[in-house]
């Protein structure tokens, strides 16, 4: 048999190759942590850990700057990345999206954290920025969902519940009860800290640096771009103006 034509029939087997992202579609990348209610139970606090928080924004500015993309988000183990329409990178093929997406995530956590985690991956399409503005809309109302879950679950496991006496409580709680039930204990669930209830976003922003030119013996200014990480993000309506605005941003 021929090297060609064996390579010929090989590569007519790779089915997902030649799949790539709608053209014009607006792409989100969602990373999530394999197995990490396991991995995080054993190493960080519980409900919310700073220290892992960082660790999760620090694999997340790694994606916003190797994929471009226009905004990312981290919520509990998940980050979400916005790749607009001219996003070009690997032919837009779907499988290199998200293998190197999973790869980069899990490599940059790993070497911050200082051991292995792993990451899978999944894409988002949508037409236009209203549904980009919702997806995200979307997540943030799981952050809050979940923070509020994880701090009456944790708040009964510190007490002495089990993990199954602890779900069987919150199952079928109400939102206003799962409240009642932290500040019958002294926490008021509306003055956590944001990133807690509503995530942590990032984004590019333009600064001016200045400099010494010693040739001409003169300071200059240029203008450079940085990733902000910001903890306080606002909620609901003014949140969905601030992500309209950052994919919409041309810079």
């Amino acid at each position: 048999m021929r090297l060609r034509d064996l390579e010929s029939r090989m590569r007519e087997r790779e089915w997902f190759h030649s799949q790539t992202l709608l053209p014009g579609a607006w792409a989100i990348v969602r990373v999530d942590g394999r197995g990490f209610s396991r991995y995080t139970e054993r190493r960080f606090d519980k409900p919310f850990d700073r220290r892992f928080s960082e660790l999760m924004a620090t694999a997340a500015q790694a994606l916003l700057t190797e994929l471009s993309g226009r905004y990312a988000y981290t919520e509990s183990d998940e980050i979400s990345v916005v790749l607009d329409p001219s996003f070009d990178l690997f032919g837009r093929e779907v499988e290199k999206l998200v293998s190197l997406s999973a790869g980069i995530a899990s490599a940059a956590f790993t070497h911050a954290a200082g051991e292995p985690a792993v990451f899978d991956a999944r894409v988002w399409m949508g037409a236009g920025t209203a549904d980009v503005v919702d997806y995200l809309s979307w997540r943030q109302a799981d952050a809050a969902r979940c923070a509020l879950n994880g701090w009456c679950y944790w708040t009964l496991r510190h007490e002495g519940s089990t993990a199954r006496q602890a779900t069987r409580r919150l199952e079928r709680t109400g939102v206003a009860a799962k409240n009642e039930l932290l500040y019958a204990r002294g926490v008021n669930f509306n003055e956590l800290p944001a990133w807690q209830r509503r995530g942590v976003g990032l984004w590019w922003e333009t600064y001016e640096k200045t400099g010494h030119d010693p040739k001409r013996g003169v300071d200059v200014t240029t203008t450079r771009r940085r990733v902000r990480v910001e903890r306080e993000l606002p909620m609901k309506d003014e949140y969905r103006s601030l992500v309209h605005d950052l994919v919409t941003d041309p810079t």
